[in-house]
């Protein structure tokens, strides 16, 4: 990957401080904690479509997202594929593979271009260790993956396709994962099949048909949540037709 291309080390490190304050992981730490992570994290940019990193590979590393999508998947050897979560701004993802020593449990993908700032295991465990209130930080990050993966087993077993839907677009709108300023999902019909499990067929008759509804608006490459309401009603019943 490409490391900091930021010529000035004193204008890098301002960048550094700036965005890691702003990060709500890292939000908390005293000014000289801080300081000391600035001289871990590295920059680094990644074009759309590029892996991060990969199932299976040794997890030396933490990423936190500043700008862009991360996608986060699973591939069948027959070619399935599987979105398990879109990491956005903000977020932080590898965080178990560099917590527990064992390879990465999933492909980490540029789901769009990205700016990530990395850190090196061998820099971050004993930083965590020092830091107790960081090391809480992560404690509540991994319950939160959990919650989700309980979610998501949830939805696949207990819902029907429509409830399935309805949930996924719900989940993605209230974690902001949609343009800056426009609240429009940067989400594909490929993207949300490969998230709950459907086919893209289905996926966009189902979509087509709340469009008629008026509950959302289809966009290249995206899609538009118009009513709220009637996707948490329909998601929580986990019922609902064509």
């Amino acid at each position: 990957m490409p490391q900091d291309k930021t010529g000035d080390p004193r204008q890098a490190a301002g960048n550094k401080l700036s965005v890691l304050r702003k990060h709500p992981i890292f939000a908390d730490l005293e000014p000289d904690a801080l300081d000391q992570l600035c001289r871990y994290a590295k920059h680094t940019t990644v074009k759309r479509g590029a892996t991060i990193a990969a199932k299976g590979d040794p997890g030396n590393n933490l990423f936190a997202v500043i700008a862009g999508t991360v996608k986060i998947s699973s591939s069948s050897p027959d070619g399935r594929n599987a979105i398990l979560n879109l990491i956005g701004p903000g977020e932080i993802f590898g965080e178990i593979a560099v917590l527990d020593g064992a390879p990465r449990s999933a492909d980490a993908t540029a789901n769009t271009n990205c700016e990530l700032y990395i850190i090196d295991r061998r820099d971050f465990l004993p930083f965590v260790k020092s830091q107790p209130a960081l090391a809480m930080k992560f404690i509540e990050l991994l319950c939160a993956r959990l919650r989700w993966t309980s979610q998501q087993v949830e939805q696949v077993i207990l819902q029907n396709l429509p409830g399935r839907l309805a949930s996924a677009l719900l989940g993605l709108t209230e974690e902001r994962k949609f343009d800056s300023g426009s609240g429009t999902l940067a989400i594909t019909q490929q993207e949300i099949s490969e998230m709950v499990g459907m086919t893209r067929e289905s996926i966009n008759k189902q979509l087509r048909a709340w469009a008629g509804r008026n509950w959302v608006r289809l966009e290249h490459g995206a899609i538009v949540v118009l009513d709220i309401d009637a996707l948490r009603e329909l998601a929580e019943s986990g019922l609902g037709g064509e």
